[in-house]
């Protein structure tokens, strides 16, 4: 699809065609050497709409940050609900072209399985990626008017949400005292290994597992330089 043509009824057509290919698998972690985090921020200049999209690579072991790339554009596709991947997939898909290394799995700052379709970002990114991709949301995104239930205040402590009969996802503890995270599959994994995949990747410093905590620590910085700049300006 020309994303700069969207319409409600392609991007129906599209996702109606892309959910019924979603696979749940088992993924041995040992064969995960390299995590990317994916995250977009967004601002407006002279009456357009512009984004960042940053991608940051995290070495699986050392838990270190090994590279980062991005780049931002303006936003063609307008905002409809249940359809933003249609607004942020060229971009994450322009870095990605950039990464020297090559990850392993992405983790997005977004929704996957949890989502109407069943096509959030992490979903829909992962039909053009060819990689295990996982959703980790910092707020809830209510649909079917399904509420979630709060897991108990300890670290790993969840619960799932089940609307008809369907798993769309975790409401996941990754520490005391915090709020909870929103996790679900993106394509290529299951619920377990995203769940485990994410409380590996929890520290001290944050219940945001590094690869999205750096992507958005990244996306916001870069936006603050690039808001300085005008449209015509090169970064």
């Amino acid at each position: 699809m020309n994303f700069s043509e969207f319409s409600i009824d392609k991007a129906n057509l599209i996702q109606n065609e892309l959910k019924n290919k979603i696979t749940f698998c088992e993924l041995d972690k040992e064969n995960i050497k390299y995590i990317a985090g994916v995250d977009l921020a967004y601002w407006n200049n002279q009456d357009k709409e512009f984004a960042v999209c940053c991608i940051v690579i995290i070495d699986a072991k050392t838990k270190e940050l090994i590279e980062k790339k991005y780049s931002f554009g303006v936003i063609k596709v307008p905002y409809v609900a249940g359809y933003l991947a249609f607004r942020e997939l060229p971009l994450v898909l322009e870095v990605v072209e950039k990464l020297e290394i090559e990850p392993d799995l992405y983790m997005f700052d977004g929704n996957g399985y949890l989502h109407p379709k069943h096509m959030g970002i992490a979903t829909h990114a992962s039909f053009y990626l060819k990689k295990p991709t996982i959703g980790v949301a910092k707020s809830y995104y209510k649909f079917n008017k399904t509420d979630y239930v709060s897991p108990e205040n300890e670290k790993g402590s969840h619960t799932d949400i089940i609307i008809m009969g369907d798993v769309y996802g975790r409401v996941l503890r990754t520490q005391k005292n915090v709020k909870p995270l929103f996790i679900s599959v993106g394509n290529y994994i299951n619920l377990q290994t995203a769940t485990e995949l994410t409380l590996d990747f929890i520290n001290k410093e944050s219940h945001i597992p590094i690869p999205v905590r750096l992507a958005d620590l990244e996306t916001h910085k870069m936006r603050d330089k690039l808001k300085q700049k005008t449209p015509s300006e090169n970064i």
